[in-house]
């Protein structure tokens, strides 16, 4: 039997862990998945509470998270924390969910690591790459950097093949919820 994939799933905000729990759940059941949980530290108290909902224990947490911090901070500080926790945990792959700056930074970090990387609610757009911002920009870029694109419904789909993403990268899943 081969070796199991070791799956690292980066996130930081409540909704990304209400997003996620239903994936790492189903990673833990699977023998052929070793779930690692790795959170920002963003949104720490309501992080907390949808994960104990869940029975979830983040493996790390990088606590990056600070009063008043900027987008420079979070970007430049969350990559030099994560940067050891690939390092330790060599996973097979990355996933990040939607398109907050931890999530942007977890897929960037990952594609320095040469490690795969897959977009949970990959191909979403508004259009205009300043709004809201900086979460489309996140999104566009994110999707440029995954290996895997688990768009959430058709119309995200055709925006990825009309941005020149590669069918066969990309999944029709509807939501995770």
């Amino acid at each position: 039997m081969a070796e199991p994939l070791k799956v690292l799933l980066f996130f930081g905000t409540r909704p990304e862990a209400i997003k996620l729990a239903p994936v790492i759940l189903n990673l833990r059941e699977n023998p052929r998945f070793v779930p690692i949980v790795c959170t920002s530290g963003q949104h720490r108290a309501l992080l907390h509470q949808a994960l104990t909902v869940f029975s979830i224990v983040p493996d790390h947490d990088l606590g990056v998270m600070v009063p008043g911090q900027s987008l420079f901070y979070v970007t430049r500080t969350a990559l030099a924390r994560f940067e050891p926790v690939l390092r330790q945990e060599r996973p097979d792959l990355v996933i990040v969910q939607g398109d907050a700056q931890t999530a942007f930074v977890g897929a960037l970090a990952a594609y320095y690591s040469r490690i795969p990387v897959v977009h949970v609610e990959a191909g979403l757009r508004t259009g205009d790459p300043y709004a809201p911002f900086p979460e489309e920009m996140n999104r566009r870029l994110i999707d440029r950097i995954a290996a895997l694109l688990f768009a959430p419904a058709a119309a995200a789909r055709r925006n990825l093949l009309a941005e020149g993403i590669s069918d066969e990268s990309i999944v029709v899943t509807g939501n995770t919820e």
